[in-house]
């Protein structure tokens, strides 16, 4: 029996250092480290153990895009809502209340 969809989605992350929840730019930084270290060219120890983790590396990398690429963002003002920094959340909640907005300190 083949591996499931998560699992597939999990060794790629694990390959890339990835934690549970990545930004676009972590997933990306990630990749060009590893690709780096183990690119066979720059590799001065076992030329073969470098490509193979350089081929890990490029279809763990392109699991996770095609996994973000095909993710349906939601753009309702809900959930963008949702997504507010801690202080835009408690501004958007009590604005400049001189008791519990900003306040000047």
């Amino acid at each position: 029996m083949g591996k499931t969809k998560y699992e597939i989605i999990t060794e790629a992350r694990n390959i890339l250092g990835l934690p549970e929840k990545a930004t676009m730019q972590q997933i990306i930084n990630s990749y060009r480290e590893l690709l780096k270290k183990w690119h066979p060219d720059k590799c001065k120890e076992d030329k073969d153990k470098c490509k193979e983790m350089s081929i890990k590396v490029i279809e763990a990398y392109r699991i996770i895009i095609d996994y973000c690429s095909n993710y349906e963002y939601s753009f309702t003002k809900e959930d963008v809502a949702r997504s507010l920094s801690p202080e835009d959340w408690w501004y958007q909640r009590f604005g400049d209340d001189p008791l519990w907005g900003k306040g000047d300190g």
